[in-house]
Formats: C-alpha cells, sequence, structure tokens
C-alpha cells in the first residue's frame, strides 16, 4: 500500500470540504482490490441507501481480509461510516502505512 501522512488526510479532507475523500478512497480501493479485496465499482453508490452500505461493507471487509484481521471488519465500517470526516479515514491510512512497512521489511529481508 502507497504511504501517505494520516494527518494529512485528515486536514485535505477538511479543507476540501471532503472532496478529497472521494480520491483517497478510489485509490485506496485499487490498492486493496489488488492484494486481493472485491471491492465492487463505486459506481454502486447511486443506489439509494442500499448501495451506499453495500460499498462501505466491501470496502470494509476488504480492510479486513488485507490487513490479516488487523483491522476487522466491524470496526473497519464504523471508522468509515461513524467517525469518517478525515478522522476515520486517518485511523485506516496509519493502518495501511504499516501493512507497507510489513511488506517492505520482508522484502528486504536477506535469507
Amino acid at each position: 500500500m502507497k504511504y501517505r501522512s494520516p494527518l494529512k488526510v485528515a486536514l485535505f479532507t477538511i479543507f476540501s470540504f471532503g472532496i478529497y475523500i472521494l480520491f483517497w478512497y478510489v485509490k485506496t480501493k485499487g490498492e486493496l482490490n489488488d492484494r486481493g479485496g472485491e471491492i465492487p465499482t463505486a459506481w454502486i453508490w447511486l443506489i439509494p441507501i442500499f448501495g451506499y452500505f453495500y460499498l462501505i461493507y466491501k470496502y470494509s471487509e476488504a480492510v479486513d481480509k488485507v490487513t490479516n484481521q488487523k483491522l476487522s471488519l466491524p470496526l473497519a465500517f464504523i471508522l468509515v461510516w461513524l467517525i469518517g470526516g478525515g478522522i476515520g479515514e486517518a485511523i485506516l491510512q496509519d493502518t495501511y502505512n504499516k501493512l507497507g512497512e510489513d511488506t517492505h521489511s520482508v522484502s528486504n529481508d536477506p535469507k
């Protein structure tokens, strides 16, 4: 996963009135799918109510799978849906950064 500053994720979201977070979700959705997540196209959110919650559920499910349950599905769902606003996403980004560090340390480990 690409390193992004959690503080910048939160601040960019606040200062862009939430527009940045849409960009962030698209980028992280692709990165999660590259690592085995199964998040459908974002256009599904156009289906009233169901589409929005289904997309959040699938995103949270991918977070759970890709992080090997370091960040569980229910917790990821709460971070995205209830906390959100850049704060929940900053917490998710911190987890993604740690996941990226773990990958680098394994790949750079001489055996």
